[in-house]
């Protein structure tokens, strides 16, 4: 359930950030201690619950006739739950076994397979933002209360339910002394001067967090480039502060109810980017994947994915189907790769009468 991508890039990373950064002094402690935990935060939605269509239905009624909605911000592909979720606890047990306390945010909703275990937990809409806010069915606001989870550890890592590890997870890759580990795309993006109706989030999102760092500093070099559909190592405290120095971005961010183009995510990029110029990030590069699911090109993408599966950083599989139904062919493919990939439950999981939906329809 990611944003939709610009192109396709196989090596991610931005020479003007790199490893050479210098060790920031006092980094030594609970952002690179092997000791500390790391924790695991995903946002999960499942679109065709009722219940949730008619609360959805129900807030899409109420909309002002101004708002003005993101691109590809309401599509079906952006709330459909394709199983992605317990193959990506799957990739998580195989590859980051040491992770740390999982947290799933959702609205309401529990995944059937879901078992009561002791190492996870479900976070309500309801416990975590507040009452006056909801029903939200924008991602770029519920993630903007993220590091208020109680007990969330000082490092974590955010996951979208469609960004899966693909090797072993090195915790000194991702959280070191120079900063934790950020990837880019090489494509350049389009320059405007603010957000644009047509353009995409992602797109929206640089130039916003190109409007506010050149305001805070005139030397800020703004890289026309957004940020790959990757993990993203997070600092609690380093969120706090921005939030205390930002005030009035997250206050927007959090008016919304559904996806604004004129109101832009802050995780996917002005928070990278505000962690790479304070020197709490650096960006580099590793070999991983993205992969449009509605791209003509797709099955040759799954074919490539099977190949280097055990090699990659990290990869995504992104729903680009939009609007198309259940059981077409390319969300049937997207079940039958992830099931061939990852085949081996996790702790987390317990077995459903019949199995999952979306294989026996891939089957």
């Amino acid at each position: 359930m990611s944003l939709p991508a610009l192109g396709r890039g196989r090596a991610f990373g931005e020479p003007l950030f790199s490893a050479n950064v210098p060790p920031v002094p006092g980094r030594e402690n609970a952002a690179t201690s092997v000791a500390e935990p790391i924790d695991i935060v995903y946002l999960w939605v499942d679109g065709s619950d009722p219940r949730w269509q008619a609360k959805r239905d129900a807030a899409l009624a109420r909309l002002d006739a101004g708002s003005r909605p993101a691109r590809h911000g309401d599509v079906q592909g952006r709330y459909r739950d394709n199983g992605e979720l317990r193959y990506n606890l799957r990739a998580l047990q195989r590859f980051f076994p040491q992770h740390g306390h999982i947290y799933i945010v959702t609205d309401g909703q529990r995944p059937a397979w879901l078992r009561q275990a002791p190492g996870v937990s479900v976070i309500d809409h309801r416990t975590l933002l507040p009452a006056t806010a909801l029903p939200v069915f924008d991602s770029g606001h519920i993630e903007s209360y993220l590091h208020h989870i109680p007990g969330l550890a000082e490092r974590f890592i955010y996951l979208n339910d469609d960004v899966f590890f693909g090797a072993p997870f090195d915790p000194q890759l991702w959280f070191s002394s120079r900063g934790v580990a950020l990837y880019k795309e090489a494509a350049l993006l389009p320059d405007y001067a603010g957000p644009q109706p047509h353009e995409s989030a992602l797109v929206n999102a640089s130039l916003l967090s190109r409007a506010w760092l050149s305001g805070r500093d005139p030397a800020y070099r703004h890289v026309a480039r957004i940020f790959a559909h990757a993990p993203r190592p997070m600092l609690t405290s380093v969120l706090f502060q921005l939030e205390r120095e930002a005030p009035e971005l997250f206050r927007q961010t959090r008016s919304t109810v559904f996806r604004s183009w004129a109101v832009p995510p802050l995780l996917p990029d002005l928070v990278p980017r505000w962690m790479v110029q304070t020197g709490h990030a650096v960006v580099r590069q590793g070999a991983s994947m993205y992969l449009s699911s509605g791209d003509e090109d797709a099955a040759s993408q799954f074919d490539e994915l099977a190949a280097r599966f055990g090699h990659l950083l990290f990869f995504c599989i992104n729903d680009t189907n939009d609007d198309a139904a259940a059981d077409s062919a390319p969300l049937l493919r997207i079940a039958r790769t992830l099931e061939q990939l990852l085949p081996q439950p996790s702790r987390f999981e317990h077995a459903l009468p019949g199995g999952s939906a979306q294989l026996r329809r891939a089957a």
